[in-house]
């Protein structure tokens, strides 16, 4: 193809610029009344402050109603807080403790608070210290918590995240948040250290998806998010394949080569791995997470409505999941066998690209119909999916920001996923019940399959306007093989947010790389 007059490809060797540093985590054992900070800020749980009455035991709260002249008990009568779930005090400390601001969250009954609770607080906390231009936050855990330390760090990491690599002058954050100091009513744990750095480098694979997904398409496009995992892999010590255009073309990926024909930026196709040397002892499991990678999505010949469009460049979100998750991997090198798999493309809509009816070969060896070019993201991970079953994985999921259907099912908080045997759906539900990341398992109806029937090729790719989530999957399922255990996330949903919410992010969220960690860890047995 003759490249477009006066548009330069630029190679994509530079790196990317690094995201802040994360800010330094202490965990200690104190009042946090008598610790120095711009912000303060304490859980407690429902009924264990009321009036600023002395309550047994230490408390995160215990002292500030003294230091303050009586005003904490004061707000608390005045706002009918009790500490149910999700309820917020705030005031400024007048000078009268070693910080500007206090504020104290509610956790609800400590009998029901989730690892998802405390993380949320957490990042909430985060969150506000920026809005202080705070340097240094001092987080006040009530009793019972200790167990939920790792959740808490990923909270404070999640929440103090912003992207502002391309902000200057004024636009630019006043300050960052360098110090966090957890305290605790107790002893500290021993494994408290261990825990923190554990806690940092989960959050920073979820960053590192954010990040992925937030950088604008004219910088990440097919071969710098190529460019990006190696670089990654590099640093974290995982095998990388990268396999350019002529690979894919080579290989017979020939949906992920129709999706980016129309676009002067060429599909690629990567594969992460982290193999342990115990790996070949046969005792190990063997888990694969695959990716959707559309770096940027006009909806090609089918175009897509002006209005909305620029969210597109989330739609690479999957494909980032994955990095992030690899990412993860490499830093905690947990002893399990992980691949991460992702295909990247660019569907644009030039004289090249493809065109409804067209009829594409497969990796997998089928024939695919052509109905609507807007309905790419299926087609890329066909192929990948194609590759990713010859690994025999014991478990295989997909992820991706597949269909709007999803959204109008469940919303934009939630994730949609599918299983093809119950042993993956038990693995599945329990990790994501275990993080807190809003999921819901939906049905393969098989009354639908029906609806990807073609009269002139083997498949077409979507089917009918309603239950369109369902067919999607059931059309990935196609490429799956024999795998027994299989399972497609559509987080169409929650992979951006228009707002932060909880610990996700305004923007990229990293939504199900903590599920997917989680998985990683659950099978270590």
């Amino acid at each position: 193809m003759v490249a477009t007059k006066g548009l330069a490809l630029r190679s994509p060797g530079h790196t990317f610029p690094k995201a802040p540093p994360m800010p330094k985590i202490l965990v200690r054992s104190a009042q946090p009344v008598k610790e120095t900070a711009d912000v303060i800020a304490l859980a407690t749980f429902q009924g264990a402050a009321q009036g600023g009455k002395k309550k047994p035991g230490r408390t995160p709260l215990d002292g500030f109603d003294r230091a303050l002249g009586g005003a904490l008990s004061k707000l608390t009568k005045k706002e009918d807080f009790r500490g149910k779930k999700d309820q917020t005090l705030s005031l400024q400390t007048l000078g009268k403790v070693k910080a500007d601001r206090l504020i104290v969250y509610g956790l609800g009954d400590a009998a029901n608070v989730t690892e998802g609770d405390v993380r949320a607080f957490a990042a909430k906390a985060a969150r506000a210290a920026n809005a202080e231009k705070a340097k240094r936050l001092v987080i006040g855990l009530p009793a019972g918590l200790e167990d939920h330390l790792r959740a808490v760090v990923e909270g404070i990491e999640l929440g103090a995240y912003r992207f502002t690599k391309y902000l200057t002058g004024d636009r630019k954050p006043k300050a960052e948040l360098a110090q966090v100091t957890i305290t605790l009513t107790g002893d500290v744990p021993r494994e408290a250290k261990r825990t923190v750095d554990a806690g940092q480098a989960i959050a920073a694979g979820v960053i590192l998806a954010r990040d992925l997904s937030n950088e604008p398409p004219n910088e990440l496009y097919p071969e710098a998010l190529a460019a990006a995992a190696k670089a990654m892999a590099a640093e974290k010590g995982l095998k990388c394949q990268v396999f350019d255009f002529k690979e894919v073309q080579k290989r017979g990926m020939k949906l992920l080569e129709a999706v980016g024909q129309g676009s002067l930026r060429k599909p690629h196709f990567v594969h992460l791995s982290h193999v342990p040397a115990s790996a070949g002892s046969g005792t190990r499991k063997r888990l694969v997470f695959v990716g959707k990678g559309i770096t940027f999505d006009s909806g090609g010949i089918s175009i897509k409505p002006a209005a909305g469009m620029g969210e597109m460049k989330h739609d690479m979100s999957g494909a980032a999941n994955v990095v992030g998750l690899m990412a993860i991997v490499g830093a905690l090198k947990p002893d399990v066998e992980v691949h991460g798999i992702f295909a990247a493309a660019e569907n644009m809509p030039d004289g090249a690209a493809y065109r409804p009816r067209d009829i594409f070969g497969t990796l997998d060896g089928k024939t695919v119909a052509i109905n609507n070019t807007d309905a790419q993201g299926r087609r890329i991970l066909a192929d990948a999916l194609a590759y990713a079953r010859t690994l025999q994985p014991d478990l295989l999921v997909d992820n991706a920001t597949l269909t709007g259907a999803c959204v109008v099912a469940l919303g934009n908080t939630c994730t949609g996923w599918y299983a093809n045997s119950e042993s993956a759906a038990a693995d599945f539900a329990a990790a994501a019940k275990g993080t807190g990341e809003t999921m819901w398992r939906m049905p393969l109806l098989e009354e639908l399959k029906d609806q990807l029937k073609s009269d002139c090729a083997d498949l077409k790719h979507t089917g009918d306007r309603w239950g369109g989530s369902i067919s999607a999957a059931l059309f990935l399922r196609e490429f799956i093989g024999d795998t027994k255990n299989w399972v497609h996330a559509d987080i169409a949903g929650p992979a951006m947010a228009d707002r932060a919410s909880g610990w996700a992010s305004k923007g990229g969220t990293g939504h199900a790389v903590l599920t997917f960690f989680r998985l990683v860890e659950n099978s270590l047995g």
